[in-house]
């Protein structure tokens, strides 16, 4: 994975983005990057409150469209991984050990997406939730190499997309804030900190329905597509504390 990074493009990109007005200008944007570092993909992804998403990127339109027919976000671990955590995360450290997520893997490979791949996760105003991707197919050893040398660079790359992408999300109104119950905080907290449903329900001395119905109702207040989702956002907003 031999490649001269050329600073001058990559420059040039971020002045452009500095002066972009509307989506489809981050999406020339993020192919001009792509070609500057050399790789075969970047992929930037939100989800706001609302559940609605945006992306851009240099995968193929035949790959997008089937992730969202097949509803790909529920299972890919790199979204369900990437919503635990607030720093960089390599893929070869997300969990892949499922037969679901063995097959999605597959596919997604099969569709040109790379084997290997680095996610930044973002968290801005109202509950949005991004995701900024560098993937390409190599071995590990090149790739390990290659984020090591831009990690710097991709993750200020991230924030600037998201940044720019938050100034274009329509209708952007303050979110009204939502707190939990004690006990739906309780039940959040101890999720975050890595229990099972079992483990938690056996710590606040109560049985798992009745948690599940704390988990419920604080997914609803936060406006959450699942329970990890739920976790991410309590969090972002300092709801709870591990």
């Amino acid at each position: 994975m031999a490649q001269t990074l050329h600073l001058a493009d990559v420059d040039r990109t971020l002045a452009e983005l500095e002066r972009a007005s509307g989506l489809e200008e981050l999406q020339a944007a993020i192919v001009d990057l792509r070609d500057a570092f050399k790789i075969d993909h970047f992929v930037y992804h939100w989800v706001n409150s609302q559940g609605e998403q945006y992306g851009c990127g240099t995968y193929s339109d035949e790959w997008v469209t089937r992730y969202l027919e097949r509803e790909y976000l529920r299972i890919d671990p790199v979204i369900l991984g990437c919503y635990q955590r607030f720093h960089p995360v390599d893929w070869k450290r997300l969990d892949w050990s499922s037969k679901a997520a063995r097959s999605f893997q597959a596919e997604a490979i099969k569709f040109g997406v790379g084997n290997q791949g680095f996610s930044i996760p973002m968290r801005g105003p109202n509950g949005q939730y991004a995701l900024f991707t560098a993937s390409h197919r190599c071995a590990d050893e090149e790739w390990e190499e290659f984020t090591k040398k831009h990690r710097r660079q991709l993750i200020l790359l991230a924030h600037f997309f998201n940044q720019k992408a938050l100034e274009f999300e329509p209708n952007r109104v303050p979110e009204a804030a939502r707190t939990l119950s004690p006990r739906e905080t309780d039940a959040m907290t101890f999720l975050a900190m890595g229990f099972n449903r079992a483990q938690a329900a056996d710590t606040m001395a109560i049985s798992e329905h009745t948690l599940r119905v704390y988990i419920e109702s604080a997914r609803f207040k936060l406006g959450a597509i699942n329970t990890t989702h739920a976790v991410a956002r309590a969090m972002s907003r300092g709801l709870i504390v591990v």
